[in-house]
């Protein structure tokens, strides 16, 4: 957390103490600022750098775009919060491997995007661009903040085949209780920073859960489902993915890995082979591989 970023949260905490009320409405503004960018990681350049580049303009931004491959097979990729299209490196290079035409974006405000803040209509509106310009896909997947975006865009419309969430959750709430945790918002103070959410996105608490809301409204019953997450994840909690899976029953899967914690989880063996099966052939296919895995253990 950056000098101006504890000091901003000092005083909210300060400002909470005193009237909740207060507290909660000067924490709003703060959820939709990202804050510092993150860099693309050394392993992660010479992905970056052989991207095709593209730009699209959603909601008055001016998105940065990647392509790698020319599969005919295609799949979206959906970053995070505070994350980048680089993050997924490793998959892409998987994917192309496997024949497909990747796609992904950096949102406003993050990678190689301009702005300063965001919210997650911005990749909802960018992951529908792509698909009428370059879907439809196959697969999307979506880590954190990136796979609560992709799941409402798929409710929204952007028809995709099969969706994994890693490190996500399907309901805002979870949001709103990590960023209350991370700045230390009081319980009280958190009532008045959801209405202020709210508020700001010029929508009332139904109209938000009907766009996106993935555990009260599942994806299309054609969708399959495959939910990834650390146990020890102490950025998201597990049971939000646990949730996840189980409101969409047997066309879903749940890999729990360990360890992993909430970014390197996007580069490990297991995950990435359980999307690489899930992509071939479904949750079938992730059934299959589970017991091939398990028997090459014992």
């Amino acid at each position: 957390m950056s000098a101006s970023m504890r000091l901003t949260v000092g005083g909210i905490r300060a400002a909470a103490a005193a009237s909740p009320a207060l507290g909660g409405r000067l924490a709003v503004p703060l959820f939709f600022s990202t804050g510092q960018r993150m860099r693309v990681r050394a392993d992660d350049e010479a992905t970056h750098d052989a991207a095709r580049r593209d730009v699209i303009h959603v909601r008055g931004h001016a998105l940065r775009t990647y392509q790698w491959g020319t599969g005919t097979r295609a799949a979206l990729l959906v970053h995070g919060w505070q994350g980048r299209a680089s993050q997924f490196a490793t998959l892409v290079r998987d994917l192309v491997g496997e024949g497909f035409r990747v796609h992904a974006f950096d949102a406003p405000a993050h990678g190689d995007s301009a702005g300063t803040d965001a919210d997650a209509r911005d990749w909802i509106a960018a992951a529908q661009q792509l698909a009428r310009t370059d879907g439809p896909f196959e697969l999307a997947v979506g880590h954190s903040f990136g796979a609560f975006a992709a799941l409402a865009a798929v409710r929204d419309g952007v028809e995709v085949e099969r969706v994994v969430s890693i490190a996500g959750a399907g309901d805002v709430g979870a949001f709103h209780t990590q960023f209350a945790r991370m700045i230390g918002l009081p319980a009280p103070a958190l009532t008045a920073f959801r209405a202020g959410f709210y508020r700001r996105l010029g929508m009332d608490r139904t109209a938000a859960d009907a766009l996106f809301d993935t555990l009260a409204h599942p994806l299309p019953a054609e969708t399959e489902l495959l939910v990834i997450h650390d146990r020890g994840d102490r950025t998201l909690d597990v049971r939000n993915s646990v949730a996840l899976h189980e409101a969409h029953g047997e066309r879903s899967r749940l890999l729990l890995t360990q360890g992993l914690g909430h970014r390197r989880i996007l580069a490990a063996d297991a995950p990435l082979d359980a999307v690489l099966a899930f992509c071939a052939g479904g949750v079938r296919a992730v059934d299959t591989a589970r017991v091939r895995e398990e028997q090459r253990v014992e």
